[in-house]
């Protein structure tokens, strides 16, 4: 049995990863971005042991969130399921000075893998996406572009992949992986997505409690409990390295060696 935490778990994968980590069997934290989320997670995962509360898109509440689960932990695993989608019409700014979809997609993973008692495995979403894009680190605040919310999103999910690879050579005693779920019907996804629905969840909650050998891995891209070639620019360590120094300046959080 693992104990595993989900972020965005209220609704969409994050919440069919919790209802499938626990059907198996497995101790699962859920998260919601306000009580009432947090609340509605745990009726729908009615063996869940608890439900943290936090809105990922701002720093103090990323920080909260960690207290929380730090306070219930250790955990075995982290799924970093939260995130915003590609439609988003404009920039939108956060307490903080930050486009929403970088604070929740990007900066949220980092200072909860930073914050977090460092778990066995970390686990990130990402998208197809990500890999028709550049990781653009000069303006990751898209303050020198006009906005593009499909390309934000993609090169935030670029950024994910850059992070877990990151976390994966910084901490060799931590299972850090990245995937794409496939492009689903959820609310993020939208209604015209094509893909198998009922396998969107399964490959992050394989990697946070498998013994299969691939499970195993680190610092490596999978589809569908398959290893799939990632962009390619995520493999730069300067990238890497360069997004972690981004993500430590906006925070104030520097990730522990």
């Amino acid at each position: 049995m693992a104990r595993v935490f989900v972020t965005g778990s209220s609704t969409g994968l994050g919440l069919m990863a919790g209802q499938w980590l626990t059907a198996q069997g497995h101790e699962v934290v859920l998260h919601g971005r306000n009580q009432t989320r947090a609340e509605e997670a745990m009726a729908h995962v009615p063996g869940a042991q608890a439900a943290v509360v936090g809105d990922l898109s701002r720093i103090r509440d990323m920080r909260s969130v960690a207290d929380q689960v730090n306070q219930i932990g250790p955990f075995n695993a982290v799924i970093h399921n939260v995130g915003i989608g590609y439609r988003e019409p404009r920039r939108l700014e956060t307490e903080d000075g930050l486009p929403q979809v970088f604070a929740v997609n990007v900066l949220a993973p980092y200072v909860l893998t930073a914050l977090i008692t460092r778990p066995a495995r970390l686990i990130y979403l990402s998208s197809g996406m990500h890999h028709g894009t550049q990781p653009n680190l000069d303006d990751v605040l898209w303050r020198q572009r006009p906005w593009q919310g499909a390309q934000a999103y993609a090169e935030s999910k670029l950024h994910d992949v850059l992070l877990a690879f990151a976390v994966a050579r910084r901490w060799p005693e931590v299972r850090s992986n990245a995937l794409e779920p496939g492009w689903v019907p959820t609310r993020m996804g939208g209604p015209n997505a094509t893909e198998d629905m009922s396998k969107a969840h399964i490959t992050q909650a394989w990697l946070a409690v498998s013994d299969d050998p691939l499970a195993l891995s680190t610092g490596e891209y999978f589809y569908h409990q398959a290893l799939r070639r990632p962009n390619p620019l995520a493999r730069s360590e300067d990238t890497q390295d360069r997004l972690i120094e981004i993500c430590s300046h906006l925070s104030g959080i520097a990730l522990p060696n």
